[in-house]
């Protein structure tokens, strides 16, 4: 990133936001399994990047691709473990859904599927492993796991995604 006025810093996470932003909607579904939670959950991880971006720091990022997967991600599995603990979804919905285009799509059912199931770290997992295609260690260190639980819950994940296929 330049060190130049906040202007030119907003114009850069304007560019970063706009060329990552389908990449990170598909691991955003990928992770929630919902269209319009995926949105939500980039925004909040955008806007989570966008702070730092622009931080005390000057905004320096090492490697923004890399921190904005990670923050999503995180975003993901602490957004979990928050509505696990209370949050009630509401029964009642004021207006119909506009159908998803993509929702007839066999692969994305069988997806939904072998993900749906999981835990929110485990499907983290395996949607960094594989597909983001990143190594055990990379996952390790954007999870804070150890490359040892990365490698038995990408086994324990696939297993039971396999258990659910074949159900």
């Amino acid at each position: 990133m330049s060190q130049h006025g906040p202007a030119a810093h907003d114009r850069e996470f304007e560019e970063f936001a706009r060329t990552r932003a389908g990449q990170l909607y598909r691991s955003a579904w990928l992770l929630c399994g919902d269209s319009h939670q995926a949105e939500d959950l980039v925004q909040e991880a955008l806007a989570k990047v966008y702070a730092r971006w622009r931080g005390p720091f000057g905004g320096r990022i090492d490697n923004p691709a890399a921190y904005a997967q990670t923050t999503l991600t995180r975003t993901f599995i602490s957004g979990r473990r928050r509505r696990s603990s209370g949050e009630v979804p509401y029964a009642d919905l004021p207006d119909a859904p506009i159908a998803d285009p993509s929702a007839g799509s066999d692969l994305r059912l069988d997806l939904e599927d072998l993900l749906g199931g999981l835990s929110a770290t485990d499907r983290a997992v395996l949607v960094l492993r594989f597909f983001e295609d990143l190594g055990v260690d990379e996952v390790a260190q954007r999870l804070g796991l150890t490359p040892g639980a990365v490698k038995n819950r990408s086994m324990r994940a696939l297993a039971r995604a396999r258990d659910r296929s074949t159900t």
